[in-house]
This record gives C-alpha cells, sequence and structure tokens, in this order.
C-alpha cells in the first residue's frame, strides 16, 4: 500500500477535477455551488453511514478524546475553506479564486514543518514552485486583473489555509481510524455547520421543481467526495503531508481537460504550459533520490 500512496492522492485529485462538469450541470438547476457544497457534505455522509452500517459497524466508534480531530477535519478543513471560497468568488473572479485556494500545498508544507518535522527540500520547494505557477497558467489568471481588495484576498488566503488543514488534521486521524471513519466524521460536522448557510428552503423548493437534479448530485457526491477522499485520506498514512498537498495540484489538470473535452471549451497555449509544469511537479516528487542525505519524498 505505501508504494501505491502517491497514486492514490493523484487519483484523489483526478476525481476532485471532474467536479467541474457536475457543477455546470447541478447549478444550470438553480443550485449554488454553497448548496452544492451542503448536499454533498450531507450525502457523502449518509452514503458512508449506510456503508459502514453493513460493512463494518466497529468503524463507526470513535473515542471521545479524538472529537477534536473530526472537529479539525470538518469545520476548521471543509466547512472553513468552502465558506471562504465561495465568498471569495462573490467579490472577485474564479481564476483569482482558485489561485489563492492553491496557495495550500504552501501553508502545508509549512505547517508540515512546524508540527511533524517533515524535511523542506530543494526539490520539495521545487516542485512547489511549479506547481503553483503551473495552476496559475492553468486557470489563466495572467490574461486577465486581479481586482483583490484586502478583504478578499483574506478570505481567499483563508480558503487556501482551510484546504490545508486536511492534510494536517488527517495527519493525526489516519495514526488511529481507517480512511472511512475520518471520511465520515469530516462530513458530519462539515454537514452541521454548512447547513445554516445554503438555505434549506430553497434547497427543497429546487428539488420539487427539479427532480432529476437529484441523479448528478448524487453520482457527484460519490465520484468527487466520497472516493477522493477515501483515497487521499489512505495516502496520507504512507506520504508526507507537504508532499500529498502538492501531488493533489493534479486537480486542475484534470479539470481543465474535462473542460477541454467533455465541455468543448478551447485548449490555450498557456493552460497547456501550465498542465507541463504540474505534471513535472508531480514527476519531480516520485523520482527516486540519490542525493546522500535529502529525506525520500
Amino acid at each position: 500500500m505505501k508504494r501505491m500512496a502517491p497514486l492514490s492522492i493523484i487519483l484523489a485529485g483526478s476525481l476532485w477535477g471532474m467536479l467541474g462538469a457536475f457543477v455546470r450541470v447541478i447549478c444550470g438547476y438553480g443550485f449554488s455551488t454553497l448548496q452544492l457544497t451542503c448536499l454533498r457534505c450531507i450525502l457523502t455522509f449518509l452514503c458512508l453511514l449506510l456503508f459502514l452500517a453493513v460493512y463494518d459497524r466497529s468503524l463507526l466508534r470513535i473515542q471521545r478524546k479524538d472529537v477534536w480531530i473530526f472537529l479539525g477535519t470538518g469545520i476548521c478543513s471543509i466547512a472553513f475553506f468552502s465558506l471562504c471560497y465561495f465568498q471569495t468568488i462573490e467579490m472577485t473572479s474564479l481564476s483569482t479564486a482558485v489561485i489563492l485556494l492553491y496557495t495550500s500545498p504552501i501553508f502545508v508544507t509549512i505547517l508540515s514543518a512546524v508540527l511533524f518535522q517533515e524535511a523542506i527540500t530543494p526539490r520539495k520547494i521545487t516542485a512547489l514552485l511549479l506547481a503553483f505557477a503551473g495552476c496559475i497558467l492553468i486557470t489563466g489568471v495572467l490574461q486577465g486583473s486581479m481586482n483583490l481588495t484586502p478583504f478578499a484576498l483574506l478570505c481567499g488566503l483563508g480558503a487556501g489555509l482551510g484546504y490545508a488543514l486536511y492534510s494536517i488534521f488527517g495527519h493525526f486521524a489516519v495514526e488511529k481510524y481507517h480512511p472511512f471513519t475520518i471520511t465520515l466524521y469530516t462530513f458530519l460536522f462539515a454537514s452541521i455547520v454548512t447547513v445554516p448557510f445554503c438555505r434549506p428552503p430553497v434547497i427543497v423548493q429546487l428539488f420539487s421543481q427539479h427532480p432529476g437534479a437529484a441523479v448528478p448530485i448524487i453520482v457527484s457526491s460519490i465520484l468527487c467526495s466520497v472516493l477522493p477522499y477515501i483515497f487521499y485520506t489512505a495516502g496520507l498514512a504512507h506520504v508526507e503531508a507537504g508532499k500529498a498537498a502538492i501531488l493533489a495540484a493534479i486537480e486542475p489538470v484534470v479539470g481543465t481537460l474535462v473542460s477541454v473535452f467533455y465541455l468543448k471549451e478551447p485548449l490555450t497555449g498557456t493552460s497547456l504550459a501550465g498542465i507541463f509544469f504540474v505534471l513535472t511537479a508531480l514527476i519531480l516528487l516520485n523520482l527516486k533520490s540519490k542525493a546522500k542525505g535529502e529525506l525520500q519524498t
């Protein structure tokens, strides 16, 4: 499993990258992205709850002293990142919000060095810069203007920090719990916090008007939430948090490819260069080091 851990994280990022196609369809029914996030949290929790009730009920148990870990992954990470991210989108462009969100590997690398004594090697720094530069190119933000107010910048960085905190709290969780258990309780607490912000009566009204919307919402919850968080959490058990955050940067690459092949959007030269940068970063991280004393990343 240890040798497959990087692939597990890349697979998680790839599944997250497919969400854009579902968002386009679901928002066409009138749902907001925040409402979609809330529904994904609830459905992810319910799917895993039903599955574990049949598969292995022992995985439903956690110790009270460990509740703080799931408060961290669910509230400090999923809920906080979602609220900050969508607030940033409202105040600036989507591409700018995405770039601020992808400051997360920087936060993970720094926090992991402080909390877990993970070495910040030249290779890791190079991969981090390549991945971040690739994300900038993929979003095309350099071709537009970044109209950022101080509050929008703060919210965007908050989204990046919240996104990063899943890797940090997840590091503590994987030492004691199965990925199924971690994902279940993460989305339980995320659901509790996000429901008040998503205007439940409006969601009920939209479902009554468009019952067919349930299909893409359920499919996207399983494919782009349940599975990738399980894969990512499982990978954290064998991969440094800093490296995992960079590997997950495959997400915008897959998102771009989905938009090109499924949504028929054009592939620009800058997006192609960004994809190259991100893939180079992933390859660099997974090359075996020959330098004496360098941490195997």
